[in-house]
């Protein structure tokens, strides 16, 4: 008997590699003694998992959760964060335009901020359409359509030269770029299980909120040097840096489409270097090896598309995602925190330059404190939560799963989660209260910018927390889970923004931002809820959706008993 590498027992060339060799008693003697040196080993592992149970869990049959190697992964991840990182910018770049917009069109403050409501309503209705498209025809197709319609918006933009028209392109730019922030969640969750979501979740929340850290820069320098219109074409070079790689090498994902990654996918989710490839190859493959070959490329795709039908994409799915009582109260607290975010980044064009009279440029550099701050917290999160899953895993004894994916039924993620949630929540809604009085003092600009990266720190840092945790709670469709998120954070960010003007002029920053603060320590109540009952709902949801799904597999089956019965009944006939 012989010791492998990591210490366990390999008996497989003692009894199994050329026989069994020797006499009976000796046969009978080192059973007896592999038996007992197994028990004395599963003992030392039971001891061992209790400091390492990731390590040392038990091995798990099955198929792997994903067959995308980790430089894969890295390369999907960077270029879906690049798409997710486009999003936000088209939103931020805008900022410093405000003003110079407003002028050259001669409508009010109100009227232009009118064009950040209607974004930011567009933002939260497009991905209902992206995301269910993206779960049941696949993330290529949901990325290239979206990447299409934004081209065509910002040409437009660049073009226009009144304010109609600038007010409804901006809604079809929205349209474009706000499924990418929901694709790029989808993306995650087919490559990565949930004990380490986290760090990929954590690159692409950082790729997110680089946008308000860099986008009002660069929108102030070329607002201030070559005028706004050159943001709209800037916008355009940055999307097109996107889509040809995009288009040519990033492999499809999407679970019903791929599977783990294994199952070959279909023509128009190919990408074009594949595409080329497999020209080539049936070229100088004989014909019974390429029959072969397709014909396993075949039975597989059929096999994942009796899942799924392709179908116009069903923004209700989306509805009923939002009703779920677990989904709710996280989504609900998720669009408050948004909201107090989206506020202060709407407030700082007028405020800066009736209180420090900034032009373009100061207003734009003004920015990059808080988009910082964003960044260092998404990244630093995804590292935090991994940390927390694997605590939490070993608390409850329950073994992680890296290669086959965690089985959360029996795991209490929205612990796993939340725990780590209130120190943002304190600290961030802290920092976004004394804002507002910083502002209302006509403090020093120093104190301000301080403020506004520790904003960008610790509410974004929950922010990030509350969507992965709705990731987690959907991972059969999370760009559809995504999309919910967004279209409730986005109605309600849509309306404040819309009274951020007004409430500011009607009560001072101070009490403005005092009452917001307020209004997001008040709801604190929906986390305790998620906390205590969360576990419940979502083990109904699930035994509901385990429930239809086995109805569902019933009739398909009786409707494929029925149509084998009539073509007997045909052949008989005939």
């Amino acid at each position: 008997m012989t010791m492998a590498q990591d210490g366990r027992v390999d008996d497989t060339r003692k009894v199994t590699a050329g026989g069994v060799h020797g006499t009976p008693n000796q046969m009978n003697s080192d059973s007896a003694n592999l038996q007992s040196s197994e028990n004395t080993l599963m003992v030392e592992d039971q001891q061992d998992g209790a400091d390492d149970l990731e390590e040392l869990g038990a091995v798990t049959t099955g198929p792997v959760y994903s067959t995308f190697s980790f430089k894969q992964k890295a390369y999907i991840v960077s270029i879906v964060t690049f798409a997710a990182f486009i999003s936000p910018t088209s939103a931020n770049i805008y900022f410093p335009a405000l003003n110079p917009i407003q002028d050259e069109l001669h409508v009010s403050p109100t009227l232009i901020n009118l064009t950040l409501t209607s974004y930011m309503i567009f933002q939260g209705l497009a991905p209902t359409v992206f995301g269910d498209l993206a779960d049941m025809a696949g993330r290529r197709p949901a990325y290239i359509l979206a990447f299409i319609i934004y081209l065509g918006a910002n040409i437009g933009l660049a073009l226009q030269d009144s304010y109609v028209a600038l007010f409804v392109l901006r809604c079809l730019q929205s349209s474009g770029s706000s499924g990418a922030i929901a694709l790029g969640y989808g993306v995650v969750a087919d490559i990565s299980t949930s004990s380490e979501r986290g760090k990929y979740m954590g690159i692409l929340g950082a790729g997110t909120m680089m946008g308000p850290a860099i986008g009002p820069v660069i929108g102030g320098i070329l607002t201030q040097f070559l005028g706004w219109r050159s943001l709209f074409w800037f916008l355009v070079i940055i999307a097109t840096l996107f889509l040809i790689p995009y288009v040519l090498t990033v492999p499809e994902t999407g679970r019903n489409v791929v599977g783990n990654g294994s199952v070959p996918p279909q023509g128009w989710n190919l990408t074009l270097l594949k595409w080329w490839h497999l020209r080539k190859e049936e070229k100088f493959e004989n014909e019974l090896s390429r029959s072969a070959t397709a014909e396993s490329r075949r039975v597989a795709q059929a096999e994942l598309a009796k899942g799924r039908s392709l179908r116009w994409p069903n923004p209700l799915k989306t509805i009923y995602i939002v009703i779920e009582k677990d989904m709710a109260v996280v989504l609900v607290y998720n669009a408050l925190l948004y909201t107090a975010f989206y506020d202060m980044v709407a407030s700082v064009p007028q405020l800066f330059l009736n209180i420090y009279g900034f032009n373009d440029l100061q207003i734009g550099l003004c920015y990059l404190p808080f988009g910082v701050g964003c960044a260092i917290a998404s990244y630093v999160n995804g590292r935090i939560l991994d940390f927390n899953y694997k605590r939490v895993a070993r608390q409850v004894n329950f073994t992680i799963d890296r290669k086959h994916g965690d089985d959360l039924r029996k795991f209490p993620i929205e612990r796993a989660r939340l725990e780590i949630i209130w120190p943002f929540i304190g600290l961030g809604l802290s920092c976004v209260l004394c804002y507002g009085w910083v502002l209302e003092k006509k403090g020093h600009l120093a104190f301000t910018l301080i403020l506004t990266f520790l904003i960008g720190l610790f509410v974004n840092g929950a922010f990030n927390i509350l969507s992965t945790l709705v990731v987690d709670l959907y991972p059969q469709s999370p760009s559809t889970a995504t999309a919910a998120n967004n279209l409730v954070r986005c109605f309600m960010g849509a309306g404040g923004t819309a009274t951020i003007e007004i409430m500011v002029h009607a009560m001072g920053p101070g009490w403005c931002f005092t009452l917001i603060a307020l209004i997001c320590v008040a709801a604190i109540p929906l986390l305790l809820v998620e906390l205590k009952w969360g576990p419940t709902w979502r083990e109904e949801r699930r035994a509901r959706t385990d429930k239809r799904d086995e109805d569902k597999r019933k009739k398909q089956a009786a409707q494929e008993r029925v149509g084998e019965h009539s073509g007997v009944v045909a052949e008989n006939k005939r």
